[in-house]
């Protein structure tokens, strides 16, 4: 039986991971100590790897395919193919940034203060190109991990990955720029991926990831609507496409379902229901395929 050898981010991806690949319908479990997850898919024969060394693996051969960050692929400058971007993060549906940050009372203003002080960082490959391209020289220390506490004892300023930032303030940190984004991407072996089945494979999967990833922010809604009122209902919904509508068995009524994003489905019910709405009921979306 053919098989896909899948990379699956170990650590700070992996439970939002997981969540994902069980809304797009793929069950993955592992017990605690093991690094080969069991996917409910004989197709797929997964291992978990680290979001930092995933690239690699799947660029030398090891892997056919993997999930890893944008940053990660430019950190170890790896020849693989990026398949898709896949907006989610540990935290949210949303890009991560690295930034240069510094103690609040550092007299750090921009980039070019930098010139000659020590900076820490895992992300030491990407951040010296980055400074040398500036024509700043400074001093690049591997972190192994607790980055924001190093200054301004063991470095002057970090690179450091951050969602909303709030880790940086808790430390008393202020960020001077951001140096690059990074959202999540499923990569691919360049030979791997001319083989006809693997490709196919991985596009099948895909497809369900972005599906997954596009039903987290959008809700169904189901209603009845009596025909007096149809115009002004339609004209209060946005959709993926015109709400779908049903004649229902009692005279002048009609079923409509209809699929929007949820950030505003708490504004537009009360408005639904004023204008002749009934029986409204919202329901969650597994994916949405367009």
């Amino acid at each position: 039986m053919k098989k896909l050898r899948l990379g699956l981010p170990k650590g700070s991806l992996q439970e939002s991971t997981f969540k994902l690949f069980k809304k797009a319908g793929y069950n993955v479990a592992v017990s605690s100590r093991s690094y080969y997850p069991v996917v409910d898919d004989v197709e797929i024969e997964a291992m978990l790897i680290r979001a930092q060394e995933m690239a690699k693996y799947v660029d030398d051969g090891v892997l056919d395919a993997g999930l890893t960050g944008r940053d990660w692929i430019l950190e170890q400058g790896a020849d693989v193919r990026e398949v898709a971007e896949l907006n989610y993060a540990k935290g949210g549906l949303r890009p991560v940034k690295w930034v240069i940050a510094v103690p609040n009372e550092s007299k750090i203003k921009k980039v070019k203060d930098l010139q000659g002080k020590r900076i820490a960082t895992e992300l030491v490959g990407f951040t010296k190109k980055y400074l040398r391209s500036k024509g700043i020289k400074a001093e690049i220390d591997f972190s192994w991990g607790a980055t924001e506490v190093k200054p301004p004892h063991l470095a002057d300023a970090i690179v450091e990955l951050t969602e909303t930032g709030s880790s940086l303030k808790a430390n008393n940190l202020r960020i001077v720029e951001t140096i690059l984004e990074s959202s999540t991407r499923f990569i691919a072996n360049k030979q791997a991926w001319k083989d006809k089945w693997k490709q196919q494979k991985m596009e099948n999967i895909v497809l369900l990831l972005k599906g997954a990833l596009a039903a987290e922010e959008k809700v169904g809604l189901k209603m009845n609507v009596p025909q007096k009122s149809l115009k002004r209902v339609t004209s209060l919904l946005s959709s993926l496409h015109s709400p779908t509508l049903s004649q229902l068995s009692d005279s002048g009524w009609f079923a409509l379902e209809v699929v929007i994003d949820e950030k505003v489905v708490r504004d537009i019910i009360p408005r639904l229901k004023s204008v002749g709405a009934e029986g409204i009921i919202e329901y969650p979306l597994n994916k949405v395929i367009p």
